[in-house]
């Protein structure tokens, strides 16, 4: 049986589509994925992803877990700051993307993606040691981003000057958002300047109606999934991918002392099979699990792919040997029987300016 996030009652009200995603009855659309994806394009969005999972780990040993746990480099981090890292399994594969915050040098809230937040869990209880505490507060904190070109000026109008975090990726905690104590990050999953809020479960819809109060003049309109979706176009991860072969490398320090699949890493060496960018040439879509063609070789599969509004075009990131991952490289993907052309494009499709 599907969840429900503290807000279900506002999108109900509002109009969205609900869906089943993830645990959760979410909205899949209001007023339509390309209006919604081109709004936080050109001014303001409004999602809640109170679906995803947070975690926190304290103690004197926090930091050494948080290394141990994750592929990044934590030891430099100031309070406020948040990094990204993938968390990876004893063959270097990928359990799943995470966001770190430091609280401070005892204190860290973990950020994981919700279809994976049970299976976190117990991976990183499994894992931990010395003095070092878990817990899981997912079910009692609301999260809601708010992004595009307008984020800015939406929260400044709400917001205390000294609660809007300056820097990217970073956060300021216990910020007063008309009488609601909320965690404030610079971060997001859509590509654009935004902002999250983290509050208390029971707060969440009046957060909501707050933020889309003070958005009005500015174009803000409440988004779902099928925008987040087309927005993000995320890769799929899955634990025989290691970060290396998703492109991710910058987030993989191997001069730290050690990390949880490190020495699987190390093993494989420079990867044979990694993530591409495709722009679509042809007519049609590529979508997930699509294969990719080399004449008539078969060198590669989809792992996401969609028609992306802003650009005007479809796109879609695949899995493919290193030999064809040079930008330009023509390919085929088969889409239901038939052999659409496509060209390996850098990524990101999209970089706000």
């Amino acid at each position: 049986m599907e969840l429900k996030t503290p807000l279900y009652d506002c999108h109900v009200a509002a109009g969205g589509k609900i869906v089943p995603f993830a645990g959760y009855l979410l909205p899949v659309q209001y007023t339509g994925v390309i209006k919604e994806h081109m709004v936080v394009r050109t001014a303001c969005g409004l999602f809640d992803v109170s679906h995803m999972g947070e975690f926190l780990i304290k103690g004197a040993d926090a930091l050494t877990n948080v290394q141990n746990l994750f592929c990044n480099d934590f030891e430099n981090m100031y309070d406020g700051q948040v990094r990204y890292s993938p968390m990876c399994n004893e063959r270097g594969g990928i359990v799943d993307d995470v966001l770190i915050y430091k609280v401070n040098g005892e204190e860290y809230l973990l950020v994981v993606n919700a279809a994976n937040r049970h299976k976190d869990a117990e991976w990183v209880k499994a894992h931990l040691f010395g003095n070092a505490s878990f817990e899981d507060i997912s079910d009692s904190v609301a999260q809601l981003a708010l992004q595009g070109p307008k984020s800015k000026e939406i929260a400044a109008k709400i917001v205390p000057e000294e609660g809007i975090p300056k820097k990217y990726y970073s956060f300021v905690k216990d910020v007063d958002v008309q009488g609601i104590k909320c965690i404030v990050s610079r971060t997001g999953y859509t590509g654009e300047f935004g902002y999250e809020f983290y509050c208390a479960a029971a707060d969440g819809p009046k957060l909501w109606n707050i933020l889309l109060e003070a958005g009005k003049e500015f174009g803000l309109i409440p988004c779902g999934l099928g925008a987040r979706d087309t927005l993000r176009l995320e890769a799929a991860m899955t634990d025989d991918i290691t970060p290396l072969e998703a492109g991710l490398d910058f987030f993989v320090k191997l001069g730290k002392d050690r990390f949880i699949g490190m020495d699987a890493i190390l093993a494989k060496g420079e990867p044979k099979v990694i993530r591409v960018g495709l722009k679509i040439t042809g007519r049609g879509i590529a979508r997930e699990h699509c294969d990719v063609y080399s004449g008539e070789e078969k060198i590669g599969v989809v792992t996401s792919g969609t028609h992306c509004p802003y650009l005007n075009a479809p796109v879609a990131m695949a899995m493919v040997p290193a030999s064809y991952a040079e930008p330009g490289t023509k390919v085929q993907v088969d889409v239901r029987g038939r052999r659409i052309d496509a060209e390996v494009v850098p990524l990101p499709f999209y970089k706000r300016a």
